[in-house]
């Protein structure tokens, strides 16, 4: 495998050189923990870190929280057995940020009286004048 220019920057201080192992880590361990786990906790379950011999897991829900906090006692057992010594898998619900919908945009609707009045405001008024060109812009989305 060839390296890249980032890979030869990473590997130069003591600091990054030490974060790109952890990486490396954490990418294995994500790998393991997808092929131990069934399909539908697999796509749900996420790698967050290895501190020391405990290992941080994201979870999608709360449910399947539940699900996987109770497997934890094998899954010790699954990645000893694949050669990852571990004391303890703490598991975490991913919070997702919530934002709501932007509210709808209102529509315009202007009669034809007042649009006419309006073009003819703006047709009064001096070619470059921003109120001029404000009300074209009006008249124009009000439809």
């Amino acid at each position: 495998m060839a390296t890249s220019p980032i890979d030869n920057f990473l590997g130069r201080g003591d600091a990054l050189s030490r974060l790109q192992a952890h990486a490396g880590r954490l990418l294995r361990l994500q790998r393991q923990l997808s092929e131990l786990l069934p399909d539908y906790m697999a796509s749900a379950c996420k790698v967050a870190n290895l501190k020391e011999d405990e290992l941080v897991i994201l979870v999608d829900s709360q449910g399947l929280a539940v699900k996987l906090r109770q497997a934890v006692p094998s899954l010790l057992v699954d990645f000893a057995r694949i050669g990852v010594l571990l004391r303890d898998i703490k598991v975490k619900v991913a919070v997702r940020e919530y934002r709501q919908a932007p509210p709808p945009v209102p529509q315009r609707h202007v009669s034809d009286t007042t649009r006419s009045g309006l073009d003819t405001l703006a047709a009064s008024l001096p070619a470059d004048s921003p109120l001029a060109k404000a009300l074209q812009r009006f008249v124009k989305q009000a439809g």
